[in-house]
């Protein structure tokens, strides 16, 4: 008995491992390094054939920054979860994106791969189409989310997106437009964006008020730009054509409320999902139980929803009718302030 339970925690384990490297690399050349023995010896491992010493797991637990007593303690209701700590971050755009882009090297790099998003509120994917709406979310995060001291009396303002900011925002929506996705919109989408844009207007937080007013219309530019790739079935990059196969999008469109973000992905050798945490931040896990709740819950949202990409224009158009109303209220509100100021 002893034996079978210590078998059931080394599968879990290489389990963890093979997400974690997720077809960077081969299973047997990264542990033979970790663990300084041979390939055959790792996959004998892999196998069950040979059970891991106390020491060998010490030494892939720190190496993969695995908590070894979530390991020992996995049961029905237990999940291990694995996120960036709020200090590994410096909150520059820069910074931020580079974890995603090798969230989604990692994921292009499996077989087959797909991805299905309930989306709450923002669609982070579809921002990066306007890098000054992601620096917004971004500086509203670290500002007045975390109370960070560097922000504490800055103001927002026009800046220019760095070279390098913007070359990986491009590679990240470049992998996110080539990958088939699935994606559930509710009718709150982005109302959250505008009153946090309406908010830092009334406490006099942008540093030129105008640019809030600038703001909104790179938000009716998002609608007309995911509008048309609705229409179409297939993302690409706002300015680019779509392209001729390739790039599937299919847009659902809950008539409630998305209560959560979820990002899962499936392929043929693996599968995982992100969600949402402490606002930008996001916890990431692959733990079998917890994919076969979250897409029995995603495929019931799916079941409730209206699917409007390609088909069922009247509901589309409508959709983002109001969505475009909504933006303009924002604008014309703070427009009307302006004229009084």
């Amino acid at each position: 008995m002893f034996r079978t339970m210590k078998q059931d925690i080394q599968s879990t384990l290489f389990q963890i491992i093979k997400h974690r490297i997720s077809g960077q690399d081969t299973l047997g050349n990264v542990l033979s390094e970790v663990l300084s023995v041979s390939t055959d010896a790792v996959y004998r491992r892999y196998r069950g054939e040979t059970l891991l010493t106390i020491e060998e797991v010490r030494k892939i637990c720190k190496h993969f920054s695995i908590s070894f007593d979530s390991l020992m303690e996995l049961s029905v209701g237990h999940v291990t979860f694995s996120y960036p700590p709020l200090n590994t971050y410096d909150f520059k755009l820069e910074s931020y994106l580079e974890g995603i882009l090798k969230a989604f090297q990692r994921l292009k790099s499996m077989e087959q791969p797909e991805i299905i998003i309930s989306v709450n509120n923002t669609q982070f994917f579809q921002l990066l189409n306007f890098p000054q709406l992601v620096r917004f979310r971004l500086f509203f995060w670290a500002k007045t989310h975390l109370h960070l001291e560097d922000y504490r009396d800055v103001m927002f303002e026009h800046e220019k997106t760095s070279d390098n900011a913007f070359a990986i925002g491009r590679d990240i929506l470049q992998l996110y437009n080539s990958i088939p996705s699935t994606e559930i919109y509710d009718q709150e989408f982005m109302r959250g964006f505008l009153r946090q844009m309406l908010y830092y207007f009334n406490c006099h937080q942008f540093k030129n008020p105008d640019y809030a007013l600038f703001l909104c219309d790179r938000m009716l530019l998002l609608s007309a730009h995911l509008k048309e790739q609705a229409i179409l079935g297939k993302k690409f990059t706002f300015g680019t054509q779509a392209p001729a196969s390739g790039n599937t999008f299919q847009m659902y469109l809950n008539e409630t409320v998305n209560t959560d973000s979820t990002f899962l992905y499936k392929s043929k050798n693996a599968s995982g999902l992100f969600i949402t945490h402490n606002v930008m931040n996001y916890l990431d896990t692959n733990d079998p139980a917890y994919l076969a709740d979250t897409q029995h819950i995603i495929d019931k949202q799916i079941a409730n929803s209206s699917l409007i990409s390609e088909v069922n224009e009247r509901q589309r158009n409508n959709f983002f009718y109001e969505f475009d109303r909504t933006i303009n209220n924002f604008k014309n509100k703070m427009a009307a302030d302006l004229e009084l100021s």
